[in-house]
């Protein structure tokens, strides 16, 4: 296994799954997915995870099943979470976010939308995500 910190996405689309992946590497991270909430908490509890990146649409278990499963890891295996919505519903962030999730973006999400979130998650450092940046951009 990679040395490299990983981050969980648990969407049902494979799609966005993949796209979801390709950023987070780029950003540094080790990606690993789940299409669902138990698949999710099974790898979690696993698998020390540093961020997850998790739909709040999922099928059969949702997102909040996700959240409260999480809160049960120990203490030192509880990954930062990270709200995926693709609407912009305060209500749905607060009740995520007193489940347990930190942050959110919206979808459909690009680079620079992660890359803050990871950022301001402390996910990544500062100077870390400018030097990937630039990197990229070469």
């Amino acid at each position: 296994m990679s040395d490299k910190e990983i981050c969980l996405i648990i969407d049902d689309s494979e799609v966005i799954r993949e796209i979801a992946a390709r950023i987070v590497a780029d950003l540094g991270l080790r990606a690993a997915q789940a299409e669902n909430a138990g698949e999710a908490v099974a790898f979690c509890a696993d698998n020390k995870t540093r961020v997850v990146l998790l739909d709040w649409d999922l099928p059969s278990m949702g997102a909040l099943d996700f959240l409260r499963g999480a809160s049960e890891l120990p203490e030192d295996n509880k990954p930062v979470i990270i709200l995926c919505a693709t609407e912009n519903d305060h209500q749905q962030f607060t009740l995520a976010k007193a489940a347990g999730a930190a942050y959110h973006v919206l979808k459909p999400y690009d680079r620079t939308a992660i890359e803050a979130a990871f950022a301001e998650a402390a996910i990544l450092e500062a100077g870390a995500a400018k030097e990937i940046s630039s990197i990229a951009k070469s």
